[in-house]
């Protein structure tokens, strides 16, 4: 059987080419049968030149290409295992063995077809999304919903997904309350609820409300778009598991030649020979191999995991040391109200409510994280007026008849002395100094929260996946990565790192032992090039994504044990196809050369040999009941 297109041999031929021999095959045989076991019994005339003349026809037309082909893969000293398919069609041709010669075109031919149907078949995921994708898109412009094509749609435009729809684009709820199910896109099986501001997927469907949303990313640039190019993106690419084939075929296609050889020797019955070489070909690794990775290229996929380059998937599985970015990998990459400390005389509740009534009319990164804390304290917010930002005093405002200022430590000099020394000691962090008419109300530290997931995950990594070392490697201050790593479990960290500096360590580190490395920033990208396998963390960056070789497009570290767990399965489903197929047809070998089994009936078995490797790597588009371990 052949290999995929991008990893075709010299010898192999078109697609349709090969088809249209498959077929010339089966019809040459069903004739040649009917002749001989039909005709026969009606035409006293017919004779044996007779039934094998279509039999010759198909040997003509089918196996003239192939045995022109392994030619000129000789002439430039490259073969594989097809060169036993070439041998035993020139052997069968000279025993005058034409049914077992055809059955071996048949099978070498038939295999194009059969890869064909097992790639569809692996990547059905995809397809489905793609047939599922709107063809239009309800654009809002004037109070007016009028539809126009995906391709017309542009970033800022207003889009209306009404009930049950599929949301076209990327972009942000502008109007309207609802659900989506985006469990085609994340495999979460369940309903995200949408309300104004709420981010929405393409791809993703809508529940029984309308929803009016603000295109973010044209379609072409939407995550389903990503999703869809991945095939594409992984069939240009033949990593190093894929040439796994190659390695077991050169060891494989001598010993196939050696027993054929002796049992010729031993028995003096040149059909011995014929009936090796039969069995042995096509050899099931070609096509198991490829399969099955195609198939965990989809189920990543389908995970919302981008494999852009398809080598990640054998790679990932031998490296030894995790090395991680800080912010928005083993964060979540936004701050967070993590402490108020209150000033004498002052209530807590009413310096949040003080705080984000103020913020409300900020676009300060920190504005967010006290709003969110004053929602989490079921806390009103109250009008404010007189609100001015100006340089060098900080956010000020009047509420309810008193002057508040959120400001930072760097700006208090000139002010009351006696708030400067009621300030608490300085700590690592962001933080922010509220004064409620000249005095101290409040003081704000944030920080960037380390995940849920990730002490758990880093735990886990050296026990099920055998990494030796966890490194943390960030450009933040050394309290700032301390304080991450000693909440998540690491011990090794490297602050305050250029990208120069990251780029170093990861070098460094990757000519002693395979590396993975995790981040989501530009300042990421060297790093994720020089590492064994880099993986880029949601979609910051393009840069980023572009420099990596794996692309999480839910930010979580589940996602990323979810690689680790496509990538063992991968190669342990590759394995088993290639070798159990090698190790049936050293059975059937055997067979054949004690006289057990004829040509003929070893192209048969040898075909129910490749079906069931096809068979078991298809098994890898399909996800086990878990992807995780922790």
């Amino acid at each position: 059987m052949t290999r995929p297109q991008d990893a075709a041999p010299p010898t192999a031929l078109p697609g349709r080419f090969q088809i249209r021999i498959a077929v010339l095959a089966v019809a040459c045989i069903a004739v040649h049968l009917v002749a001989r076991y039909i005709l026969a019994d009606w035409l006293p005339t017919t004779t044996p030149a007779v039934w094998n003349a279509p039999l010759i026809v198909a040997l003509g037309l089918g196996g003239l290409p192939l045995l022109w082909g392994l030619l000129r893969a000789l002439a430039r000293g490259a073969f594989g295992s097809d060169l036993l398919a070439g041998i035993s069609i020139v052997t069968s041709v000279v025993l005058s063995e034409y049914l077992a010669g055809t059955l071996v075109v048949l099978m070498l031919s038939g295999g194009q077809a059969l890869e064909a149907y097992a790639v569809r078949k692996a990547s059905a995921v995809l397809a489905a999304l793609a047939g599922r994708m709107p063809a239009v898109a309800h654009r809002k412009a004037g109070g007016a919903v009028a539809d126009v094509a995906l391709d017309g749609v542009a970033v800022g435009d207003a889009l209306v997904v009404f009930p049950h729809e599929i949301c076209p684009a990327d972009g942000t709820v502008l109007e309207g309350h609802g659900s989506m199910n985006e469990a085609y896109l994340t495999g979460e099986p369940y309903e995200v609820s949408k309300t104004p501001g709420a981010a929405v997927l393409s791809g993703a469907v809508n529940g029984a409300s309308a929803l009016t949303v603000r295109v973010d990313h044209l379609p072409t640039d939407s995550r389903y778009a990503k999703i869809m190019r991945v095939m594409q993106d992984a069939e240009q690419k033949r990593p190093r598991l894929r040439r796994l084939g190659d390695q077991l075929g050169a060891v494989y296609t001598p010993v196939a030649v050696a027993v054929a050889l002796a049992a010729w020797a031993v028995s003096g019955d040149p059909l011995r020979f014929l009936a090796v070489l039969v069995v042995a070909t096509p050899c099931p690794l070609l096509i198991a191999i490829p399969v099955a990775l195609i198939g965990a290229v989809s189920l990543a996929a389908r995970r919302a995991i981008i494999i852009k380059d398809p080598a990640v998937l054998e790679k990932i599985g031998t490296c030894r040391v995790a090395i991680f970015d800080k912010t928005g990998t083993l964060t979540y990459g936004k701050p967070s109200l993590a402490e108020l400390i209150v000033g004498d005389g002052f209530d807590r509740g009413d310096v949040l409510t003080l705080v984000a009534s103020l913020e409300r009319y900020s676009k300060h990164p920190l504005a967010g994280a006290v709003l969110d804390a004053a929602i989490a304290a079921k806390l009103k917010t109250l009008d404010a007026s007189e609100v001015g930002e100006k340089p060098g005093q900080g956010l000020t405002g009047v509420i309810g008849g008193r002057r508040v200022r959120v400001t930072s430590r760097g700006m208090l000099p000139g002010t009351n002395p006696k708030v400067i020394a009621a300030l608490p000691p300085e700590v690592g962090g962001m933080e922010c100094v509220v004064l409620v008419d000249d005095r101290l109300a409040g003081t704000l530290r944030f920080r960037d929260q380390p995940r849920a997931e990730g002490e758990p995950f880093i735990r886990h990594l050296g026990r099920k996946h055998q990494f030796d070392r966890v490194l943390l490697v960030s450009g933040d201050r050394e309290s700032e990565a301390k304080y991450l790593a000693d909440q998540v479990g690491i011990t090794e960290v490297f602050a305050g790192q250029t990208p120069e500096q990251k780029l170093e360590i990861v070098r460094r580190e990757t000519a002693a032992a395979n590396t993975v490395f995790m981040g989501d920033g530009i300042n990421d990208a060297p790093a994720l090039t020089a590492a064994t396998v880099g993986i880029a963390f949601g979609q910051n960056s393009d840069v980023t994504a572009e420099a990596a070789g794996a692309v999480i497009l839910d930010a979580t570290l589940r996602k990323v044990d979810e690689l680790l767990h496509i990538s063992r399965r991968l190669r342990a489903i590759a394995l088993q196809s290639a070798v159990g197929g090698m190790a049936l047809s050293l059975v059937g070998m055997v067979a054949a050369a004690a006289g057990y089994l004829p040509p003929v009936a070893g192209a048969v078995f040898q075909e129910a040999i490749d079906v069931l490797a096809v068979l078991n790597a298809l098994r890898m588009a399909f996800p086990p009941r878990s992807l995780t371990d922790y």
